[in-house]
């Protein structure tokens, strides 16, 4: 469990900290990547991208590995932190230039330009938050008016018949 390929040289400090750390705690689990992978709802292939520092993990995947390793709240929010300081500091990949955004775009506005790396929107089923359905359906509001009608009427039978 401890046959990890080294970390390649020019990897920042940041970086190399976070990804000796996740291993440690990949391997404080007893899990094979494939068994990591079903518990997290992260392939294997994906970990092993998170592992050998190809590509930042996202912060879910991070927050999965600390559940399923058993993790105390004040180590998982050091992972945390530890998360937030080798995103910031990975090494971006050198793909050609970046599409520009136009100006004023959401984007623009939130200081991201494509430059940056962003966190896997996707959360394992057990993490996501609950769907929020639109307005008040109409249904929903046919259920409120029977319901107001009821106690009306339930009201107006109590008063004839008390008084």
């Amino acid at each position: 469990m401890g046959a990890w390929q080294p970390l390649p040289d020019d990897l920042p400090s940041e970086v190399r900290h976070f990804v000796e750390q996740l291993r440690q705690l990949k391997d404080r689990t007893g899990l094979s990547l494939v068994a990591l992978g079903a518990r997290t709802a992260y392939s294997k292939s994906s970990w092993q991208r998170y592992l050998n520092a190809t590509q930042p993990p996202p912060r879910q995947a991070v927050v999965a590995l600390c559940r399923v390793a058993d993790v105390g709240k004040d180590e998982a929010e050091r992972f945390g932190v530890r998360w937030e300081l080798a995103v910031q500091a990975w090494p971006k990949p050198v793909t050609g230039p970046l599409p520009t955004k136009p100006e004023g775009s959401a984007e623009t506005a939130a200081g991201g330009g494509g430059e940056e790396y962003e966190d896997d929107p996707t959360l394992p089923w057990w993490d996501a938050p609950p769907r929020r359905s639109g307005p008040p359906t109409g249904r929903l509001l046919a259920v409120a008016v029977v319901l107001a009608v009821a106690l009306v009427l339930a009201a107006v039978v109590g008063a004839v018949v008390l008084g």
